[in-house]
């Protein structure tokens, strides 16, 4: 399958400019494909990656991949399609800058790929160039309709947030100029100013400039839900700010229902690896096989190998309830979403500690629950009721990990 055939089977095309053309630019001559990201923060998350994907098969088709960090752009914020953005300071996009930039070289590294800030070019433009060289090829009339500004017009746009839509034609001028970038690549809500890209290229370097557009559908899981959201929490692809164990969980947590579609979209894998791991879906759903390389295949895209084998080292763990050796940043990492509870350094005794911590309701329930085998301290099922608790021998005296009955977890942090 050639680049635009493989995207149609990955589901990862929803409009492109001229296809033809686009695949003959590809096949004579070594083109570059650019995406654009704004520092708005300092890491990407899944969103991010979605245009990224796109981007790394057109690397892997043998193009050149290029990524705009916008130093520029993202002093002025794209349109929302209802409010106005926040202003960052410089301070504040100096540092997404850097945090962003490490990410994309990680994913995209060094062959066949540049990272530029649009600041450099955008940085140095004067009103007067800006409203003599470009202003004047663009028609208020045609850049009212576009879906975003449209969308806008009720509620109020400001001209910062107008003029974006110009601002990213430059972009793509200058990277058609500097770099030999003739594809722009974006979500479906970019269509419009991927365009006026287009039409400026056309003005300033003449009609028979090969310049093409591509979006990528609306990402969305099987119940229509945006696709990238944890329970309302954006996934980063900051190791700091969402953990490579809940980067592979989010992953491996993944429905049936669209497990293949991310396989597709989201990993490198063939068309008969991926049918092959669908129909183990249809046969075999429990063993969960599409899921599991599913989240080893993206984590290793995002993380590293590393990441991968110490994700899978505490999924182990805690199937198991094996969690006594683990240290006290894989507790840190594996329970920070479960119930937690503030308690001192000092040694209690198991129903007291129980009680206070919230595991349980009353000292009756919780003499019921130890004596019972139902509650596991640091990995030790404990069932003496005057088992005196002592948070200095686990986990550097930082948590205290309580189970009770084989899947509900505490977390005690020692203050």
């Amino acid at each position: 399958m050639n680049f635009i055939e493989d995207l149609k089977w990955r589901g990862a095309l929803n409009q492109v400019t001229d296809e033809t053309g686009l695949l003959e630019a590809m096949s004579n001559e070594k083109i570059g494909a650019y995406v654009g990201t704004d520092p708005t923060a300092d890491s990407l998350h899944l969103g991010h990656l979605i245009p990224f994907m796109v981007l790394k098969r057109f690397q892997n088709a043998g193009g050149k991949a290029v990524i705009i960090v916008g130093g520029a752009t993202g002093a002025i914020g794209d349109p929302r399609p209802t409010t106005e953005r926040k202003l960052l300071t410089q301070e504040q996009l100096i540092e997404n800058e850097k945090g962003i930039t490490a990410q994309v070289t990680r994913l995209f590294g060094d062959n066949n790929t540049r990272i530029v800030n649009n600041n450099d070019w955008l940085g140095k433009l004067t009103l007067t160039d800006f409203l003599r060289d470009y202003g004047k090829l663009f028609s208020i009339n045609v850049m009212l309709k576009k879906d975003v500004v449209a969308s806008r017009l009720e509620t109020g746009i400001s001209f910062t947030e107008f003029t974006y839509q110009v601002l990213q034609g430059i972009d793509f001028h200058e990277l058609w100029r500097r770099e030999d970038v003739k594809l722009q690549i974006g979500g479906s809500d970019q269509w419009g100013n991927i365009t006026s890209g287009i039409d400026l290229i056309h003005s300033l370097e003449g009609n028979e400039a090969k310049a093409f557009g591509l979006t990528i559908p609306l990402m969305t899981d099987s119940t229509g839900k945006k696709f990238g959201k944890s329970e309302g929490n954006a996934i980063w692809l900051d190791a700091k700010k969402t953990s490579p164990y809940t980067f592979y969980q989010f992953w491996l947590n993944q429905n049936d229902a669209d497990v293949e579609k991310y396989l597709k979209y989201f990993t490198f894998l063939s068309a008969e690896e991926i049918e092959a791991l669908a129909k183990e879906v249809e046969t075999n759903p429990g063993e969960r096989l599409a899921q599991r390389r599913l989240a080893q295949e993206v984590t290793k895209f995002v993380h590293g190998e590393d990441a991968v084998a110490e994700a899978e080292l505490l999924s182990k763990a805690l199937f198991s309830g094996d969690v006594a050796k683990l240290s006290a940043s894989q507790i840190a990492d594996a329970f920070d979403g479960v119930p937690s509870f503030d308690c001192t350094s000092e040694v209690k005794n198991i129903v007291d500690l129980l009680v206070e911590g919230g595991v349980e309701t009353s000292k009756r329930q919780a003499r019921e629950d130890v004596t019972n085998g139902a509650i596991t301290i640091n990995g030790e099922k404990v069932t003496s009721t005057d088992f005196v608790v002592d948070p200095s021998k686990n986990y550097d005296g930082q948590y205290i990990l309580v189970r009770r009955g084989k899947k509900k977890y505490f977390l005690g942090k020692i203050q």
